[in-house]
């Protein structure tokens, strides 16, 4: 007898749907094809075990699961629950005649119960795109497929469950998420808050810009200066998540397994800070198995990159087409996945290995040359694409104890927000165009218009700093967010100035 249901396969950040086959008819042996891998060949041994233990039966003549389409690679223990039903209902055993109206995944254990398995949310996705009746998963990951509205989720902690529900014995009420109504309580929760620093008002405006543009940074200066205090508290300037942006940033947390047991819609910016030693897989995505590495976890957020040229340089440099991109590309000999990567970048870093280059109050003790050679660690390529290089200097005792309070998060990001609803108006006909760092070389001429004396000050700064043809776009870029903070339609010169400013790593004889 012939049984048919329901699995997934995800690739990249999307779902495939999988029909699970399986024939029993007479003859011997097991034959699982589709081209499973290792882990769902394995699966022979977990579902007999899981039936035995609740008394039922693997049977002893031939069958034959086929995972279709059978040119596309199947990975994970997730096909446990769709091939033990399959048999169960193939070798009448038990009769699940709404079987083939599911999407089913889950890994058995070998009592039978179930363990959670990684993308429910783009599975879920799927499932409702091809009209299935309902998704049946483990518990854990109930809450994450309920996301998906207009789809009936069944959350199981056993495959007994499972089959009580198709047989009509005890039948699921589906899981209930109100998928909007807990998005838009909580975006507006802040964790960190920019009233908790004192001091580094110079900072705070370059961030500002940053947040409001979606322009890169680079933050230069000693230890113990707030660098690290001043980052991490970026995402929380930045414009809530629109409930699109929170979704595509939820399915990609899905995929990589990172979502945490609740299986919550994300409604904060992603904060990723990977440790220097990260190796460039796990930086851009890939692998054996591919997976979303942290510049595509970091999407739609904010990635912190400590200590910059600590990174092995192999790692910095395979940023730099994801930064232009706005995406990754991950390919294989059959096939090629794209993965998300529209993140603000934020690094920090010390001005010489010892730390003290250019300290108001202590010496550097690197020897000559030192100060360069370690500059040198990160690429000009890669600085290129960083629009803003900002000094960090150390808060004097003064500043630390004082009693005036600092400007809160809320309040810089109104006015963050106010300047992206102006980028948003005037992006509106552009596609993948969301703010002015999105903004190509094409567009830049069209929108970054200056007068003559601006002309005159850019041609005078790109001279001197011996700037290159993307640092100069960068440089009106800038310009033109920090027109739409002031509320002016026009690049006047005072915003051309301050957007130089923000070039320090350019300045010739910096480093001495």
């Amino acid at each position: 007898m012939l049984a048919k249901t329901f699995g997934s396969a995800v690739y990249g950040v999307d779902a495939i749907p999988i029909a699970v086959e399986v024939n029993v008819s007479p003859g011997k042996h097991f034959y699982l094809v589709g081209l499973p891998d290792s882990a769902v060949k394995e699966s022979e041994q977990r579902v007999e075990s899981a039936l035995k233990n609740h008394n039922y039966r693997m049977p002893r003549i031939k069958v034959i699961v086929n995972l279709a389409p059978a040119d596309i690679r199947k990975e994970g223990s997730a096909y446990d629950l769709p091939i033990a039903l399959g048999i169960l209902h193939a070798s009448e055993q038990l009769e699940l005649d709404e079987l083939e109206n599911y999407m089913i995944m889950g890994e058995l254990a070998l009592d039978g119960s179930l363990r959670p398995i990684k993308g429910a949310l783009p599975i879920a996705i799927e499932a409702r795109k091809k009209g299935l009746k309902g998704f049946i998963l483990p518990k854990e990951n109930a809450i994450e497929a309920a996301i998906v509205d207009n789809l009936k989720v069944y959350g199981v902690e056993n495959i007994k469950e499972a089959i009580d529900h198709l047989t009509g014995e005890k039948p699921l009420e589906p899981t209930f998420y109100e998928t909007r109504d807990v998005f838009f309580s909580e975006i507006d929760t802040v964790e960190t808050d920019f009233a908790d620093v004192q001091g580094q008002e110079n900072i705070k405006r370059a961030l500002e810009i940053a947040a409001a543009g979606g322009h890169n940074v680079i933050m230069i200066g000693p230890p113990g200066a707030g660098k690290t205090m001043l980052a991490k508290r970026l995402s929380s300037i930045l414009p809530p998540l629109s409930l699109h942006e929170a979704l595509e940033t939820t399915k990609i947390h899905s995929v990589a397994g990172k979502l945490d047991g609740n299986g919550k819609l994300i409604s904060a910016r992603p904060f990723r800070s990977p440790h220097h030693t990260i190796s460039d897989v796990a930086l851009v995505g890939g692998g054996g198995i591919p997976q979303p590495g942290e510049i595509s976890l970091a999407n739609n957020g904010v990635l912190f990159l400590d200590e910059l040229p600590e990174f092995k340089r192999t790692v910095l440099e395979v940023m730099r087409q994801p930064l232009e991109e706005r995406k990754v590309t991950i390919s294989r000999a059959k096939v090629s996945l794209d993965y998300p990567a529209n993140f603000m970048l934020i690094a920090s870093m010390n001005p010489c290995p010892c730390g003290y280059y250019n300290h108001p109050e202590k010496e550097c003790v690197c020897p000559p040359g030192t100060v360069q050679r370690y500059l040198n660690k990160v690429s000009g390529p890669l600085l290129d694409r960083i629009d803003l290089h900002v000094e960090v200097t150390p808060v004097s005792f003064d500043e630390m104890t004082a009693q005036r309070k600092a400007e809160s998060s809320i309040d810089i990001r109104n006015r963050v927000i106010q300047a992206r609803e102006i980028q948003k108006d005037r992006f509106k006909d552009q596609q993948q165009i969301y703010c002015n760092a999105m903004m190509g070389s094409s567009k830049v001429k069209e929108i970054c218009k200056i007068n003559e004396a601006g002309k005159v000050l850019l041609k005078t700064a790109m001279e001197k700093l011996g700037l290159s043809a993307r640092a100069y776009d960068r440089i009106l870029k800038v310009s033109r967010t920090i027109a739409d903070l002031a509320g002016s339609e026009e690049i006047k010169i005072e915003h051309l100035a301050e957007a130089i400013q923000y070039r320090s790593l350019d300045r010739e004889g910096w480093a001495g």
